[in-house]
């Protein structure tokens, strides 16, 4: 490696500065619940400002700064801020319950601690459960009252009034830069350590792969606790100098909405907010003309919801990504055949995949375990070595994804590892079963659980949500649907109905709550 590489570099975290000279007056960022809007100009000042509060507190040179809140500026203020102290950024969910808070605070041991309002008594609680932790709290300005805050300061009036520019970190691009926590569907969640560089070329297979453009706008529907808060469209957005539209609650018709009064024109959202969208009654009447494209994230959407999109002019397609790697790893081809919609597409510039199966490549057409290889990889899991050994320690990223390649080299993910099971010695996907029973008319979600069988060893249950309108479904009925669609051995033999689907993180199906009260 060169020593321009490997050296500290003052552009590495001077995201806010850098944008600020090229675009000052342009409008890098919109907050749509208070039609608040900052120009880069103003967000390297309040950068600026923030700066000095975490450098009061240590947050500087590797120092820590947890937040838990929604989507708002303040939030936005730290990620630069710690850009420029060269401290690190730790987003947790605000949707944690107070025992696994206080675990992931012990183990980020943040300096500082800046909450949002409405979670001052979860933070508090978990607090008191930690082993003296040593941080200063400060309360967001959000709405509460003083009696809820206590004796707590709150951010806005800590915050220093100098916006005049700091003194910016030399960094190296393997500096750590983000915190972000996995999922956490089993025992609490992963620390993954999100470098600058990391940072930088996932933003640059994004630009390259999807054709962001520098007046891009887009209506961010992932929190910011989540990498696709962050690294899907927000940072590679302001690396164009686009814009990013924020607010603390998007319900479809809110989105909708932005998306006519902003210009929206890309959009990325998992399915189940895509076919909410498409089925309010605001969807055939919303003007979606600036709309360029919509990618769908997070797990597979149905064909029916694809359709919905593609009538309306809008180009939809499918992506896959996680927190250990991008998350932008494959991109849709030019002039793609709508015949692959099922398919991620295939990977970005700067990525290489493939599929293994003990650590050899299978086959074009064998389903096995999707492997990754990009600069844009994590570094690790923080103070996990086993983990960090078993996901990143081949050279390789193993994602824990089944998928398999197609003749003409689009990827196809068939699911989580751990969810494919064995009926009568022939392995059965949820995935593909779920998509086939989705083209069921009065199924409006679906998850498939392993469920004891003393003939076949596991066999299927399907989980259903019905479509609104549907009265009943019955196995029968399912499984005469299924013929001809699927291999007998993978239609399911039992059926269970929910009013809706539990939903985790950024609206995913909680297959695991599902499995807990449905499966073995």
């Amino acid at each position: 490696m060169s020593e321009f590489a490997a050296g500290p570099q003052a552009w590495v975290g001077a995201w806010s500065e850098k944008r600020a000279s090229l675009t000052p007056d342009r409008e890098g960022l919109v907050d749509a619940t208070t039609g608040d809007r900052f120009t880069y100009a103003e967000l390297d000042r309040r950068a600026n400002r923030t700066a000095r509060l975490l450098r009061e507190h240590g947050v500087a040179d590797g120092g820590r700064v947890a937040v838990v809140s929604r989507n708002r500026p303040a939030v936005v203020d730290c990620f630069f801020a710690t850009g420029k102290t060269g401290g690190v950024l730790a987003p947790l969910s605000h949707r944690l319950a107070p025992p696994e808070l206080s675990e992931l605070l012990e183990r980020v041991d943040p300096g500082l601690l800046v909450v949002e309002t409405p979670f001052l008594a979860d933070v508090r609680e978990a607090l008191d459960e930690t082993d003296d932790l040593d941080t200063t709290l400060l309360a967001v300005e959000a709405a509460g009252s003083s009696e809820e805050r206590g004796e707590i300061s709150t951010y806005a009036d800590a915050l220093p009034e100098d916006a005049s520019p700091v003194e910016t970190a030399a960094l190296s691009p393997e500096d750590p830069h983000l915190l972000l926590h996995t999922g956490g569907s089993t025992g609490t969640p992963k620390e993954t350590v999100v470098t600058h560089h990391g940072i930088v070329w996932n933003s640059v297979n994004t630009i390259t792969a999807w054709g962001l453009r520098d007046d891009d706008v887009t209506p961010m529907v992932f929190p910011m606790f989540h990498t696709g808060g962050w690294n899907v469209l927000t940072v590679p957005l302001w690396h164009m100098g686009g814009t990013v539209v924020v607010a603390r609650e998007f319900d479809p018709g809110d989105l909708l909405r932005v998306i006519e009064d902003e210009g929206g024109s890309v959009l990325v959202a998992v399915p189940a907010v895509l076919r909410m969208m498409t089925d309010h009654d605001e969807w055939e009447t919303t003007d979606l003309s600036t709309l360029r494209f919509a990618k769908s994230g997070g797990g597979p959407c149905r064909q029916s919801v694809m359709e919905a999109w593609w009538d309306r002019d809008v180009e939809l397609s499918q992506g896959y990504g996680l927190t250990e790697c991008g998350p932008n790893n494959f991109a849709m081809p030019e002039g793609w055949p709508r015949e692959r919609a099922d398919a991620v597409g295939v990977p970005a510039m700067h990525v290489d995949a493939r599929v293994v199966e003990g650590g050899e490549e299978v086959q074009q057409g064998a389903v096995g375990e999707l492997e990754l290889r990009s600069p844009h990889a994590a570094a690790g899991y923080l103070d996990n070595p086993e983990e960090t050994e078993a996901t990143f320690g081949g050279g390789w990223v193993a994602t824990g994804d089944l998928a398999r390649v197609d003749e003409d080299g689009y990827f196809h993910i068939e699911g989580r590892k751990k969810h494919m099971f064995v009926s009568g010695g022939e392995n059965v996907y949820p995935a593909e079963v779920e998509d086939a029973i989705a083209g069921h008319d009065a199924v409006s979600e679906v998850v498939v659980v392993p469920v004891p069988d003393e003939r076949w060893g596991q066999v299927g249950k399907a989980v259903v949500e019905l479509a609104p309108g549907a009265e009943s479904l019955s196995l029968d009925d399912l499984r005469a649907f299924l013929d001809g669609r699927l291999a007998r051995f993978k239609h399911p033999q039992h059926l269970a109905f929910v009013e809706s689907m539990p939903t985790s993180g950024p609206d995913k199906i909680d297959r695991e709550a599902v499995t807990e009260r449905f499966g073995e």
